[in-house]
């Protein structure tokens, strides 16, 4: 599945491959690396309250700060997981998380099958990277709240996803 002008770069439409995903959804498995090499999939991650990070390239201003951001929120939300998924490969994750001290979230790649981002509809077809995007999942593994962000330059509404997770939290 294609979705022609889904996303935009520096205002250049972009095709995204996978489905548009909406609140109520079941969250679509997927087998990511984390930056150990070990595989991760949604099960694994399954019992907790998690928000998918998802960003083009860790080496870019915006998904720099969206990646920090999120970091920093952790500390002041317990019982949260936060996971940024990129195509970066493991070895740069882990490169640049030492690089600025971020060691609460974890990171994982979804270079090796692009699963994640063809089941979360965030896999650019013409750049093989994600788009950006958040997703709220659930202890149960659905889906509670979900924000592509249109044009992958601009940041997300953090303070939504945070809001989508506190209630979730309790």
């Amino acid at each position: 599945m294609e979705r022609a002008e889904a996303t935009t770069l520096n205002g250049k439409p972009l095709t995204l491959i996978g489905p548009e995903l909406k609140a109520g959804d079941r969250a679509p498995d997927f087998e990511l690396v984390d930056t150990g090499l070990s595989t991760v999939t949604l099960k694994q991650t399954s019992g907790a309250v998690r928000i998918f990070s998802v960003v083009p390239s860790l080496d870019t201003p915006v998904c720099d700060a969206q990646t920090k951001r999120f970091n920093d929120e952790m500390a002041k939300l317990p019982g949260l997981q936060v996971y940024t998924v990129s195509m970066d490969l493991p070895f740069a994750q882990k490169r640049w998380c030492g690089s600025f001290g971020v060691d609460r979230i974890k990171m994982l790649s979804d270079h090796k099958s692009g699963s994640f981002g063809a089941g979360y509809g965030t896999l650019i077809k013409e750049l093989r990277i994600e788009s950006r995007a958040i997703f709220v999942v659930d202890k149960s593994d659905v889906i509670r709240h979900v924000e592509y962000v249109k044009e992958v330059t601009n940041h997300p509404d953090y303070e939504a996803a945070l809001k989508a997770a506190r209630s979730l939290l309790g």
